[in-house]
């Protein structure tokens, strides 16, 4: 019996624990080096089948651009699959956009993955990733299904565990451009910085855990752009001792593990605690506790 409609499919967000700017392509494209994992911040679709070819979305939440990546996901998908069916497809928005959060192409991967399974294309992974750059360079992350190490432009992808860790994630009132960021003469300096060896998979955790490991190339870029970054990535550290920004911002993320080899502050040292500093920061700034996820919640729906 054939699905008509696909309800509560999550689109998870990404944070990058540590992201190198290691070289540029002879096109422009910048060649990266990142973990990225999964975090419990999500935005919520709807799938609804349609049998007279039409796409439609429809805003749950904050209005998004008329045209989206989800909506380009399921226009590409529907054109090279050359199905006749289409769908309504539902979005409610919680991840905030401009933050590096990654959320658009969250949305447009779980589009991939809940429309090949709605309209029973039988599409392998492996056939959808060929579509996820077309798309965006963190689609192919999302549509990948695991946490990885990333390399190129965004395509190459390793699966590495990194054990489960708690956040406290706090993005200021503005967006940041990516290409804005990538095109700061502040970043002129970094693209010739040194890679990261491959790590196994199985010494991944050793690696990023360590405290001081890495850094975001791209923050520099973007507190020169936007003060407010530098100003959260402060309160941050302060509280936690230690910050970093995701992606190409504006999000500033901290790692609050009360054990193991990340330092906590005296003052953060419950759940309780954390929430209500959160709740003190100024009524415009963005800001959730999360926890990461070993996996897409949606891997497997395309295996």
């Amino acid at each position: 019996m054939s699905l008509r409609a696909l309800y509560d499919v999550p689109a998870p967000a990404k944070l990058n624990l540590f992201l190198h700017v290691v070289g540029r392509r002879a096109d422009g494209y910048h060649l990266l080096q990142s973990v990225f994992v999964f975090i419990d911040w999500c935005d919520t679709l709807h799938f609804e089948l349609r049998h007279d070819g039409q796409l439609h979305r429809h805003d749950l939440g904050p209005a998004l651009p008329e045209i989206d990546l989800a909506l380009r996901a399921a226009r590409l998908l529907q054109q090279r699959s050359g199905t006749a069916l289409g769908a309504d497809i539902s979005v409610l928005k919680r991840v905030p956009w401009g933050a590096g959060l990654g959320g658009g192409s969250s949305d447009a991967a779980s589009v991939l993955l809940a429309l090949n399974r709605l309209w029973g294309l039988r599409w392998s992974r492996a056939q959808l990733l060929e579509l996820a750059p077309l798309l965006g360079a963190d689609v192919p992350f999302f549509v990948g299904g695991r946490n990885a190490f990333v390399e190129g432009i965004g395509e190459q992808l390793t699966p590495v565990h990194v054990p489960e860790q708690r956040f406290a994630i706090v993005k200021p009132p503005v967006e940041l451009p990516t290409k804005d960021i990538f095109s700061s003469p502040l970043l002129a300096g970094t693209e010739t910085g040194a890679t990261v060896a491959l790590f196994p998979a199985d010494d991944a955790s050793q690696t990023i855990l360590q405290p001081g490991f890495g850094r975001n190339d791209l923050q520099a870029a973007a507190e020169d752009r936007a003060p407010e970054v530098a100003q959260v990535a402060k309160w941050l550290r302060d509280r936690y001792g230690n910050s970093r920004m995701t992606g190409s911002g504006s999000a500033v993320f901290a790692r609050i593990e009360k054990h193991g080899t990340i330092a906590v502050l005296p003052e953060a040292t419950g759940l309780e605690n954390d929430a209500s500093a959160l709740a003190s920061l100024p009524a415009d700034w963005v800001s959730k506790l999360c926890c990461s996820l070993e996996r897409h919640p949606l891997d497997g729906w395309s295996d």
